[in-house]
């Protein structure tokens, strides 16, 4: 029943967006060329999906996203899971993390691609920048708030490493770390985007750059709601993960 309420919410949401567009494109006095309304870029998303334009650009976004993403949350979390064990070492570490994490993931973007070139790999080190710094901190954070007495009952139980990481702390840790997981995901998929948007010849931001460069508003319009449908999806999909993971551990 929470689903279907869910999926109506959803589209009840889209519905109004729609709505709203339909309603600026009206009343405005732009051309359909540059401010095209709903049905046009409904009809660019048809053409695009008869093509395959659409459907490759979008296998290609989310290889890049996949790879980019899961190792960077995989490394972000082991590393956290260890400088959060030893807070001694992270307070030497912490200064240059603050540094380097203000920095827009783009600002690298220049310099990423004059090592590795137009391709797949700027994009995926765009995304791994962007998600590698909120799940780090997010990971040390929760080590470091931990109860003392997970520590002392598992000691009682004779637990050492590493079993301990593994069966006591990640578990303890997870619920915050997911935050950081989730908070990585949205600021991710935005950078996959902008990164495409220089450092690429494919994929969704290369598709707009395109769809703008040939005066093809109502593609690039049709694009970027593929992007938000796409990141809505990829939202939905890693929720049902967590809660996934902590009903396996007694969380849920």
């Amino acid at each position: 029943m929470k689903k279907l309420l869910s999926f109506k919410n959803v589209i009840i949401s889209i519905g109004i967006l729609i709505g709203l567009w339909q309603i600026l494109f009206i009343v405005s006095d732009f051309d359909s060329v540059l401010f095209p309304s709903p049905l046009q870029a409904f009809n660019a998303l048809i053409e695009m999906c008869n093509d395959g334009t659409l459907l490759n650009n979008i296998g290609t976004s989310m290889y890049r996203f996949g790879v980019g993403y899961v190792s960077s949350v995989v490394i972000a979390i082991v590393l956290g899971l260890i400088l959060g064990r030893i807070p001694s070492v992270f307070k030497y570490i912490n200064p240059m993390v603050q540094l380097l994490r203000p920095i827009s993931p783009t600002a690298w973007m220049p310099f990423i691609v004059l090592l590795f070139g137009i391709g797949d790999i700027p994009a995926i080190v765009i995304i791994f920048i962007a998600a590698f710094f909120p799940v780090l901190l997010s990971t040390v954070g929760a080590v470091g708030n931990i109860d003392p007495i997970y520590y002392k009952v598992s000691k009682n139980f004779g637990i050492k490493q590493p079993y301990l990481m593994w069966k006591v702390i990640f578990p303890a840790a997870f619920p915050q770390i997911a935050n950081g997981i989730h908070l990585a995901l949205g600021t991710a998929w935005i950078f996959l985007v902008a990164g495409e948007m220089v450092g690429a010849q494919s994929g969704l931001g290369y598709q707009i750059i395109d769809a703008r460069n040939n005066i093809r508003a109502d593609v690039l319009l049709a694009t970027i709601l593929v992007i938000g449908l796409i990141g809505l999806l990829l939202d939905t999909l890693l929720k049902s993960i967590e809660k996934q993971i902590l009903k396996l551990w007694g969380g849920a």
